[in-house]
């Protein structure tokens, strides 16, 4: 292995996943970690080691690697990153003051940003293309088996189709509340890539607990990510550029009396699958159906992707 390479994992819900960083191998929960090879003849100017950014977010530590430019541009980017995550934290963090806590705590929000707007719009994509099954309003469901609560009434507090949105104003239901848990890290990795072509990267590896690879690695290949089962064992490898990646595993995190932690909204039916890695050209989109499709058989899978011919399946399990 050379010096530009060495492997790095990434354990995130119960799977694992591998990926090529100059940094040195890492072992954490979730973190975001950028590569970014030198854009274009001034590379000779690049760094000889990455410029590590770390914090706290989406209810995680979060690391940032930028490889590339000189320390004064790799400095305002990260300062750029740095407000691009807080936008999402401010927006749909359940571990903090958000709009999102607001929202459930009142069960309304006027004036909602318009970017909140644009992924309360995704999700109406995404929940249609699942026949449901990726449901944000599931939170009152998940907190009554994670402490053994009234199932039963908590079900009847589920449905997208309940959630009303126009430019004015977001309103719930009585008694409902919403989860972006399976869709804000494949967010804040779609916006943190955006910002990252606005600055002149090409060629970066964004990592928000889901990757989105843009260009190729400063090896000219294609990023690799390899997709693990808790136990360690592989179940797929990825080729990604100008690609995103999500991977879910209702196993790996436990709620309630052994309850998996990926839900049905509509019954009370255990996941279909143990792990599902889903690739698209968004992160969120990625995200969004990684979920749904643990929840979902095989033919309701095919009939997803057919609607959707972006997306590929990487590994069901």
């Amino acid at each position: 292995m050379s010096g530009a390479e060495a492997s790095c994992a990434l354990w995130r819900g119960g799977y694992r996943m591998s990926f090529m960083t100059r940094s040195g191998t890492m072992n954490r929960r979730r973190f975001l970690a950028i590569s970014a090879a030198a854009l274009a003849a001034s590379s000779a100017t690049a760094l000889a080691e990455p410029t590590i950014w770390s914090g706290y977010a989406l209810g995680a530590e979060v690391k940032i690697s930028l490889v590339g430019g000189t320390p004064e541009q790799a400095l305002r980017t990260f300062g750029k990153m740095e407000a691009v995550l807080n936008g999402v934290e401010e927006h749909f963090s359940l571990y903090r003051d958000s709009a999102l806590t607001r929202l459930n705590r009142i069960g309304r929000l006027t004036h909602p940003p318009t970017a909140m707007i644009s992924l309360f719009q995704l999700v109406d994509h995404i929940h249609a293309a699942t026949e449901g099954l990726f449901d944000p309003t599931i939170l009152p469901l998940w907190l009554a088996i994670a402490g053994s609560g009234d199932v039963k009434h908590a079900q009847q507090l589920v449905g997208w189709h309940r959630v009303h949105v126009s430019e004015d104003e977001i309103a719930l239901e009585p008694g409902m509340q919403l989860t972006f848990n399976g869709i804000a890290q494949g967010h804040a990795a779609d916006l943190v890539a955006l910002l990252l072509a606005e600055e002149g990267y090409r060629d970066v590896m964004i990592d928000t607990g889901e990757i989105s690879a843009r260009g190729l690695r400063p090896d000219g290949k294609c990023w690799r990510a390899d997709i693990m089962l808790p136990s360690g064992r592989l179940v797929g490898r990825a080729e990604l550029s100008d690609m995103a990646l999500a991977v879910s595993s209702p196993e790996g995190t436990r709620i309630g009396p052994g309850a998996p932690h990926i839900v049905n909204p509509r019954e009370q039916l255990p996941p279909v699958w143990k792990l599902a890695a889903v690739s698209a050209s968004s992160a969120a989109v990625a995200d969004g159906l990684s979920t749904a499709f643990c929840l979902m058989d095989r033919s309701a899978i095919d009939r997803t992707l057919a609607v959707l011919p972006e997306v590929h399946l990487q590994a069901i399990i």
